[in-house]
């Protein structure tokens, strides 16, 4: 039974982490740092686009400043099929 993060690898995602900055709503003067990691396609990014339209949508915290990392951490044609098995005891 193979894992959703690694079929959603198969399917040309790869690990993205942004570095959000943001206004504290009670202290606007005040900047803080959410970091947000989800596996996603480069370069439309569809989960970081649906992640901040919930943001600016139900936080009250205004967006400052997003930095995005991308790798790609595996790639179909990485994976190589095997004709044998060995098992250590």
């Amino acid at each position: 039974m193979t894992s959703a993060d690694f079929r959603r690898q198969l399917e040309g995602y790869g690990l993205t982490t942004a570095e959000i900055l943001y206004r504290r709503p009670d202290h606007d003067w005040l900047l803080q740092t959410y970091v947000w990691q989800e596996y996603d396609l480069f370069p439309t990014f569809p989960e970081l686009k649906k992640f901040l339209s919930f943001w600016t949508k139900k936080l009250d915290g205004t967006l400052f400043m997003i930095c995005i990392a991308h790798s790609r951490l595996i790639r179909p044609s990485e994976i190589k099929t095997i004709n044998s098995e060995f098992k250590l005891q």
